[in-house]
């Protein structure tokens, strides 16, 4: 790329914790909840477990390595590996731009809900308060209407926060938030699990999340919750995690920090999953009905815990600490977001990163600031948000194992670049995983995504909404993608940036 230094992390720890801080995001705290106790109970943590360690470690190592080897964002680091792989790279960063666009709209809600808690200004209809009064909702999906200044400025306020970190760089930006943030968003999240637990009622929301059903594991369906889970946490397949081991020294152990970052992401999953169900049990105990059957995501977050937190004693704490841990998870997660698309900028127009900050956030925040504080918002997100995950990320995971696996058979190198600074040494077992398992099980979601798709309409939606902010926002992705590629880099551009600061370098 560019004859100029390549940044680098300050420290291992700061590495670690910005990728922890990646994967640790909005859908960690109402998706997996749902998905453990709609797939088994306690039965689902062994598929989970199955799953972490035979796709979801594995394709994380994969991704460092190819980080780490080759030096570059997504698109660069692709083009190194193989010229005709460069798609892939492009493809991820059209991915990061889309879900960067809507995941902030969240943040902004959010944001605003740390207030709402205070005085739980939502009354004693949350969901009325939620769709009506807060985002003002229109009736027809496809059509934006007005705009919604409750909405508006607090998503202006949160890309202010975004692109001041990433113009900061790396360490000083980067590092610093995940050195400070993802700790105290672990102790936010200790102290909610604690109140949680001290609530009548908590028993019986732990008995319905942990309750082992285990005809379950006969269930395919469960299988493929459990992998689906697992790509969709660790911030596989977008190019994050390339990304961030660009940054990283020479002699950095991978294996070991893939360790690291895939069991803490799995255990904060695991805690705020017993945060979750035992502040469910309790409305259930306060209601005299059963635990909660949520399908997670919005309506967890900003439906049934207001009205709990409308029920409990301290219920304004507990509030605002639990809105906080939703900003403080989804802002690290959307920077590492926002980083992938800078860095390919950065790459690709040999420019600095101020410039390159500057130029990608002006144009994804515009994007977001005009499509999504409207009336039909939300609907737009619902959309963009099933399709760009089904048939973006987890098809774009796919096709890049497949390559690097099968067709330019770039496993053995890896394995060797990884295995020469690492602590835990891959075997045989990691090439099994990610060139057998990790594709068939990513082909058995595609499949069974797609028969839903053909069986009805997700949520109902028209047709003809679905064939421009669903299929159209998941196929144009990949359009724009195959066409960056077609745009030869100069050749001197393909060359790995100068090593610098090696000996700080972890």
């Amino acid at each position: 790329m560019s004859d100029q230094p390549r940044e680098r992390w300050g420290t291992r720890a700061g590495f670690i914790l910005a990728a922890i801080g990646s994967a640790i995001g909005l859908g960690n705290i109402w998706r997996f909840p749902a998905e453990a106790a709609r797939n088994g109970g306690g039965a689902f943590m062994l598929p989970y477990l199955i799953a972490l360690l035979t796709a979801g470690l594995p394709l994380l190592i994969m991704e460092y390595t190819i980080g780490r080897r080759y030096r570059g964002s997504a698109p660069a680091a692709y083009l190194r590996l193989s010229r005709p792989a460069q798609f892939i790279g492009w493809w991820q960063v059209a991915i990061c731009f889309v879900i960067a666009t809507y995941y902030s709209l969240i943040l902004a809600w959010a944001l605003r809900y740390v207030g709402f808690s205070v005085g739980q200004k939502w009354g004693d209809d949350a969901e009325t308060f939620l769709f009506a009064d807060f985002l003002k909702v229109g009736d027809s999906p496809g059509d934006l209407g007005g705009y919604v200044g409750g909405v508006f400025w607090p998503l202006l306020a949160v890309w202010l926060a975004v692109l001041v970190v990433l113009a900061l760089g790396i360490r000083r930006g980067i590092e610093k938030v995940a050195l400070i943030f993802i700790p105290l968003l672990v102790v936010f999240f200790v102290i909610l699990v604690i109140r949680a637990l001290t609530l009548d009622g908590a028993d019986v929301g732990l008995d319905a999340l942990f309750t082992p059903d285990w005809d379950a594991l006969t269930d395919g369906d469960v299988w493929v919750a459990a992998y689906g889970q697992i790509f969709f946490s660790l911030s596989v397949g977008f190019g994050i995690m390339i990304t961030y081991a660009s940054y990283l020294g020479r002699r950095s152990d991978l294996s070991g920090s893939a360790l690291v970052a895939g069991f803490a992401n799995s255990s904060f999953e695991i805690l705020a999953g017993i945060g979750v169900f035992a502040t469910l049990g309790f409305l259930a105990a306060q209601g005299g009905t059963e635990v909660l059957d949520t399908e997670g995501g919005l309506g967890l977050a900003f439906v049934a815990f207001p009205t709990i937190i409308s029920e409990m004693p301290w219920g304004g704490f507990f509030g605002v600490l639990f809105f906080l841990s939703l900003v403080i998870a989804g802002w690290t997660s959307l920077i590492s977001i926002m980083q992938v698309i800078v860095a390919a900028v950065q790459d690709r127009l040999r420019m600095s990163r101020v410039p390159a900050v500057a130029i990608v956030g002006g144009a994804v925040a515009l994007a977001s600031l005009l499509l999504y504080p409207t009336n039909g918002g939300l609907y737009l997100l619902d959309a963009a948000d099933r399709f760009i995950n089904r048939y973006g990320i987890a098809l774009a995971a796919l096709t890049s194992v497949v390559v690097v696996a099968w067709i330019v058979r770039k496993l053995p190198v890896l394995q060797r670049d990884a295995d020469a600074t690492s602590a835990v040494k891959l075997g045989r077992w990691w090439k099994i995983f990610l060139g057998l398992i990790t594709p068939i099980v990513l082909g058995a979601m595609l499949v069974d995504s797609l028969a839903q798709e053909i069986d009805e309409n997700y949520a109902g939606y028209p047709t003809s909404f679905l064939l421009w902010a669903g299929w159209g926002v998941a196929a144009g992705a990949l359009v724009i993608a195959v066409l960056l590629s077609l745009i030869p880099w100069r050749g001197g551009e393909i060359k790995p940036p100068q090593e610098a600061d090696e000996e700080r370098s972890a």
